[in-house]
């Protein structure tokens, strides 16, 4: 060895700031993409399970025979378990069923985004389903695309 050198019997295994820096760039970019399409995810989930819930709510009216014309000055609630959505934990959306005119089959379901919940600004806004199975919305949603896509689960 030669004077004023050093030997070193270790080589650096730790990361440099450069490595670590461009480490967090790749993830905060990964990050940028997947938390809306997440965020994009969940919500189709919930419009699905909120059309499955209006259509588990108009068998069980069918099947408690309320429907028709006499509908309209009955006073019916929904069993328990299907006036809410999901059927346990935080509340995403709220089923009532109202009596309709006869052009709706004598009542009509909806499907109510809570209030504190994560659908309240969605663009489907309220769910509508009528006796006679005609779905429609309430809410910012226009025109009949629109509605099938928010009936799909996609609101855009």
């Amino acid at each position: 060895m030669k004077t004023g050198e050093m030997k070193t019997s270790e080589s650096s295994t730790g990361f440099s700031v450069l490595e670590l820096v461009v480490a967090l760039a790749i993830a905060a970019i990964l990050a940028a993409y997947a938390v809306p399409s997440y965020q994009a995810y969940v919500a189709r989930g919930h419009r699905i399970d909120a059309v499955i819930a209006l259509h588990r709510a108009a068998q069980a009216i069918a099947a408690a025979g309320v429907a028709g014309p006499a509908a309209r000055g009955a006073a019916y609630t929904l069993p328990p378990g299907l006036g809410r959505v999901p059927d346990h934990g935080r509340i995403v959306y709220r089923l009532e069923w109202s009596p309709a005119g006869d052009a709706q089959g004598g009542y009509e379901l909806r499907a109510i985004p809570a209030a504190d919940g994560p659908m309240r600004t969605d663009a489907c806004g309220t769910f509508v389903l009528d006796a006679l199975g005609v779905r429609s919305n309430l809410g910012p949603i226009a025109g009949e695309a629109r509605i099938e896509r928010c009936w799909s689960g996609r609101a855009t």
